[in-house]
């Protein structure tokens, strides 16, 4: 009987899963624990997250016969834990079905696809960067707590960056458990050894839509669903792009009750399971994305411990490690903002007003970095 891959196939899958959960899984917890979430619903939001990219990742990557890896939203999950208008979790959870609805019209409508396309990078990358920033500075912030233990993790990370640098995260998680878990480690009482799902009934509340949905499904379309269509062409496939979209939407949308804010194309990892390394073979690669698929159910499976260790984790400590898994994001969201020379300053604009952390009508600065980044796009065009 032949094999359905050679080993190199499953190493590389397993490596897309390490470094694409383990990278900002730290920051999920975090968001999730601003809206409000308990630790079981964490529990849920982890476990549903994990299933809505493996089902579909490997059923698309199946039936299309081309290596389709989702992740969730990364950016999306920055935006949440960033908000400031205190939102409760069934509002945040009505805002994560709204994103998902909105995402899924996209994919049906070929012209909004096209539209989407040409979203100014300056102004997407501008709102990012500016989700991002505080996490980063959170980093330095949390230092004086303690500072061996923080300075040693950046140094790590800087290290490994230089020699290994896919395994730069990891090993920074690995260390950060292995000096926590010697006293400074609390996990929550009544842990449960497999994931669960806990579905909450949603709020549609028009301040969440506002200030939550809609930059979450801008941010997550422009950053993550855009650039994942771009890997795959630049690998030589024709990713049917509306139809991945919609597929993106619907599962977010299946999962959202439970907690998932965004279900996305991969784009990082996603390029280590389409290069040749991964398989030799262009037509056969599709069955790395099917091997990632069901790893990632094995994740949805002990999503509870995996969830209680972040959720343990001592808060100085969950916004270093938040902050080191960000500093990557952070560069290449502030170099495509400068790089966009025709709306740079634009995107400036979008940057400084997401970044200050502006709220007003209860509405989170995201959406008025926005405003802020079309509105002077525009001014500057007709002048």
């Amino acid at each position: 009987m032949p094999r359905f891959a050679p080993p190199a196939s499953f190493a590389a899958a397993l490596v897309a899963v390490a470094i694409g959960f383990g990278g900002t899984v730290a920051l999920v917890v975090q968001s999730g624990q601003t809206l409000g979430a308990t630790p079981s619903q964490i529990i849920s939001m982890l476990a549903a997250l994990a299933l809505g990219i493996g089902i579909p990742g490997a059923v698309l990557s199946w039936r299309l016969k081309i290596p389709v890896v989702l992740a969730w939203s990364t950016p999306g999950a920055a935006l949440l834990a960033a908000a400031q208008a205190g939102y409760d979790w069934p509002s945040a959870i009505g805002a994560f079905i709204v994103a998902a609805i909105l995402m899924v019209i996209t994919g049906m409508v070929p012209v909004l696809g096209r539209l989407a396309a040409r979203i100014p990078p300056g102004i997407a990358s501008g709102m990012l960067a500016g989700v991002l920033l505080p996490f980063c500075l959170k980093l330095f912030a949390a230092a004086p707590t303690d500072l061996p233990l923080i300075g040693g993790l950046v140094a790590t990370y800087f290290v490994m960056r230089r020699y290994a640098a896919r395994w730069a995260l990891p090993t920074v998680l690995v260390l950060a458990f292995s000096v926590l878990i010697r006293g400074q480690l609390a996990l929550p009482e009544g842990g449960l050894l497999f994931g669960q799902l806990a579905p909450v009934m949603p709020v549609f509340d028009m301040k969440a839509v506002i200030g939550l949905a809609i930059p979450l499904y801008l941010v997550t379309l422009a950053s993550q669903n855009l650039p994942g269509l771009v890997v795959l062409r630049a690998a030589g496939y024709e990713p049917p792009a509306n139809r991945l979209i919609f597929w993106t939407g619907a599962a977010s949308a299946m999962a959202a009750p439970f907690g998932s804010h965004g279900i996305n194309l991969a784009a990082i990892t996603a390029a280590m399971c389409t290069n040749p390394e991964a398989h030799p073979d262009h037509s056969q690669r599709w069955r790395v994305g099917v091997i990632y698929g069901l790893l990632y159910l094995l994740v949805a499976v002990f999503a509870a411990p995996l969830a209680g260790l972040f959720i343990g984790m001592p808060t100085h400590v969950l916004a270093a490690v938040t902050g080191i898994a960000l500093l990557a994001p952070l560069i290449g969201a502030l170099s495509s903002m400068m790089d966009d020379h025709s709306g740079r300053e634009a995107g400036v604009l979008t940057f400084c007003v997401t970044a200050s952390g502006l709220a007003l009508a209860g509405i989170g600065s995201a959406f008025w970095g926005l405003l802020a980044g079309f509105a002077a796009l525009v001014i500057l065009r007709r002048t």
